[in-house]
């Protein structure tokens, strides 16, 4: 467990614990349903640990139980602020004005987002929105009702057959369905099947057009596989030849290879955020690495099932660092076999099956291994050609 926003609102309080039995207070917290966290062992049967401000007064009994004693060392949280605040009448009228604050940020449109659409652009549909009354840095009491306002952006919208808007917090979706269009019949001309490659023919089947080859025919590139004739006219061929392909590759992989990882220091900067604002309180100084990524956590202050546009926000600078990793040859010709192969299926489609694979040539000079591989691929060997008017049979 570690602090949230959540636990400052409620408060929690460092204990400093000591003498008596520290495992089974341990352990009878956890049968009791008291959260603890960040529990440090220290000398002379002492430890430290945090507790919520309203298990506190649980804990007392259990004390007794394990003769263990305790002494406070820190109070923090919502609880112990406002105490110290409420001194101050200034201050005081500070925290109402900002209670006030997140209550009005909280009753806005903070953002609009768009969901479902594909061929009718986001920002027309915002458009459209908008002209209805719903956009960003909107009063929520200020929209038309979701049903109404779905309805009128499905008859706006052209091209749609749906429009659904939901609000959660300070959110507002607009979710499409567009209207399914018939797709459009492209008029084919009669055409052939051939083959793309030379190649042996290991499969056909020709659902419409006469086949030309056979399995286990010796085939050219260009040579034609499925005729587009059938019952004494041209048609457009269809059905599916495959065949086993050689393609030769020349190999080159170094013995050494870089890889970037993360080295596990880190830099993190604290933001508090309002909606699209942040102001940066911790974390300041120049970033010390030569490289890095950056990696942001937001913990927005949530109350019941809404999240409100003000929060907390991590953002953990990560170093990274080049890596230079030694591979034997072996290794090196097992990685470069395997990039060729996933080029074999990129090139040829994910139906592609490597059947066998020949190292014609293979030597390792200059840190690296060069190899010539023949590989033996099944695949799909068919291509449509149109066929010319005055083509005979």
């Amino acid at each position: 467990m570690k602090e949230s926003a959540f636990s400052f609102l409620r408060g929690w309080v460092r204990l400093d614990i000591r003498g008596g039995d520290l495992e089974q207070l341990i352990n009878k917290c956890g049968e009791k349903g008291i959260g603890v966290w960040e529990v440090k062992p220290l000398p002379g049967r002492r430890m430290e640990l945090n507790v919520m401000l309203g298990d506190f007064f649980r804990l007392r009994p259990l004390l007794k139980q394990t003769s263990c004693r305790m002494h406070v060392k820190q109070r923090n949280g919502l609880p112990f602020l406002s105490l110290r605040v409420l001194r101050r009448k200034w201050f005081a009228a500070g925290i109402v004005l900002f209670v006030l604050a997140i209550f009005f940020m909280s009753s806005l449109v903070w953002d609009v987002e768009v969901k479902g659409n594909v061929n009718i652009p986001a920002e027309d549909i915002k458009e459209a929105a908008k002209e209805e009354g719903l956009f960003p840095f909107q009063w929520k009491f200020k929209l038309p009702e979701q049903d109404k306002l779905s309805k009128t952006l499905t008859r706006k919208l052209e091209g749609t057959s749906w429009v659904g808007v939901t609000i959660h917090g300070t959110k507002a979706t607009i979710e499409v369905v567009e209207a399914t269009k018939p797709k459009d019949q492209n008029l084919n001309s009669p055409r052939n099947l051939v083959s793309k490659s030379d190649a042996v023919v290991t499969y056909i089947y020709a659902e419409r057009g006469y086949p030309k080859v056979a399995k286990n025919d010796r085939v050219k590139k260009g040579a034609v596989l499925i005729a587009g004739y059938q019952a004494g006219q041209t048609v457009v061929s269809k059905g599916e030849v495959r065949g086993l392909v050689w393609h030769e590759y020349n190999i080159e992989t170094p013995l050494v290879k870089k890889e970037s990882v993360l080295s596990g220091a880190k830099k993190t900067k604290g933001y508090l955020y309002f909606g699209n604002t942040a102001i940066q309180l911790t974390g300041y100084g120049k970033n010390q690495f030569a490289e890095s990524v950056t990696y942001t956590e937001n913990n927005p202050i949530t109350w019941r099932k809404w999240k409100l546009p003000i929060g907390w926000m991590s953002e953990n600078v990560m170093e990274k660092a080049d890596i230079e990793i030694e591979q034997t040859p072996e290794q090196a010709k097992a990685s470069g076999i395997a990039q060729a192969k996933r080029d074999i299926l990129a090139k040829n489609g994910a139906d592609a099956v490597v059947k066998a694979e020949k190292i014609l040539h293979e030597k390792t000079e200059n840190g690296k291994v060069y190899m010539k591989v023949l590989f033996e691929v099944e695949q799909n060997i068919a291509e449509e050609v149109p066929i010319v008017q005055d083509q005979g049979e």
